[in-house]
């Protein structure tokens, strides 16, 4: 069914347990896997005196390195084909979510999944939310992993496009 599958990796609990679904996605469907972690270094950050975001950016490419090496190691003990990447969002003009349909598009990418954070109210509001704005314009299905309803079914998006049924269908 799905031949390039693409999870988005940052290092977090909720990410751990997307990348989890995909793998054992990309084993059942014996499609590569593309995990992908993005930098995104703040704006705000390069305009503040004495600041200098080369080591807020260089702590991203670290810790991306960190995440998608151990990406990999699961990968190649599972025997999932695939690379992981690490891209870096345009400081002006771009945001992860765009950086992740970029890449999408790129690849040719069947199914994006990722994790969700759960902010609400204002921290939402401030902070947005990558995969709400993913799912507005992403250019496949979705597969999106809740952290406040990690230990249930995931919620799939736009899933009737990928002939899935989405979590409590009728049969």
């Amino acid at each position: 069914m799905f031949k390039h599958i693409l999870v988005a990796v940052d290092g977090s609990t909720t990410a751990a347990q997307a990348f989890d679904a995909a793998l054992r996605l990309a084993r059942e469907n014996d499609a590569e896997l593309h995990p992908l972690y993005a930098v995104d270094v703040p704006v705000i950050g390069y305009d503040v005196y004495g600041y200098d975001p080369s080591i807020v950016r260089e702590a991203y490419f670290e810790e991306g390195k960190r995440v998608t090496a151990d990406a990999l190691a699961q990968m190649q003990r599972d025997g999932v084909r695939g690379t992981p990447r690490i891209v870096e969002v345009e400081p002006i003009g771009s945001d992860i979510a765009q950086c992740i349909r970029e890449v999408a598009i790129e690849q040719k990418i069947d199914l994006v999944v990722m994790g969700t954070h759960g902010r609400r109210g204002f921290r939402r509001f401030v902070l947005g939310s990558v995969a709400e704005r993913f799912l507005r314009i992403s250019p496949c299905p979705v597969l999106l992993y809740s952290s406040a309803n990690a230990a249930q079914e995931p919620a799939v998006a736009d899933a009737g496009a990928a002939g899935m049924k989405r979590p409590g269908d009728a049969s």
